[in-house]
């Protein structure tokens, strides 16, 4: 891994409690409200990638930046056949792993600890997710490109956009915190969408973030 991704592979592994936590709402009562009211987009990407996977049933699944599991664990409960989560954060994927066997998912789910860009698979996907994904990477590109090359069907994404309240609070906060935080336009995304070679894509704007739906 280059540096860069070390750096990021070392954050979340000291953060798998605090950034689960927001999904499963189990912080004290006004900080669940904290997270209601200022992160509402982080639940709507997940209905947006839920809405925009359809249909699930029977399909593959690769999910990059995996986290705790959140999104692949749920396409396997709802029928997807085959699920995969790559993740650079060990700790990270241990929790996947847990979760997937607790669920009795983990006929369907396998957790890869990878760089995307540096793996081979044995096969395409038919779909490709990378939500909260590129909020982190300094050179979205080659990822980009690589989500193209190993899916059949379509890639669900979401950026962090540019001109927003949050965007320099944001940087701030994890900054401190030594993390690297990246934000996006419309026009870039456009760019970085044709220049990885998707055909088309569908944008939408949920709340501070872009979400997008691209076609190969």
């Amino acid at each position: 891994m280059n540096k860069d991704l070390l750096k990021q592979k070392d954050y979340w592994d000291g953060q798998v409690n605090d950034f689960d936590s927001i999904y499963a709402r189990s912080k004290s009562r006004f900080d669940n409200w904290i997270d209601a009211t200022f992160r509402w987009d982080m639940y709507a990407r997940f209905d947006y990638a839920m809405e925009n996977s359809e249909p699930i049933q029977g399909r593959t699944f690769l999910d990059v930046g995996c986290g705790t599991g959140r999104y692949a664990l749920e396409f396997a409960r709802r029928g997807a056949r085959r699920v995969v989560g790559i993740d650079i954060a060990e700790k990270m994927l241990a929790v996947c792993e847990q979760r997937a066997r607790e669920a009795r998912l983990e006929d369907r789910c396998t957790f890869i600890h990878a760089d995307l860009t540096q793996y081979s698979f044995d096969s395409k996907f038919e779909v490709c997710v990378g939500m909260g994904l590129f909020d982190y990477i300094r050179e979205p590109l080659p990822v980009l490109t690589k989500m193209r090359e190993v899916t059949s069907d379509r890639a669900i994404m979401s950026f962090p956009r540019f001109w927003t309240w949050r965007a320099p609070v944001r940087k701030v906060r994890l900054a401190l915190r030594g993390c690297d935080v990246y934000f996006y336009t419309k026009e870039r995304l456009g760019a970085l969408l044709k220049q990885a070679g998707f055909k088309r894509y569908a944008l939408s704007r949920v709340g501070q973030l872009y979400c997008v739906t691209a076609f190969v």
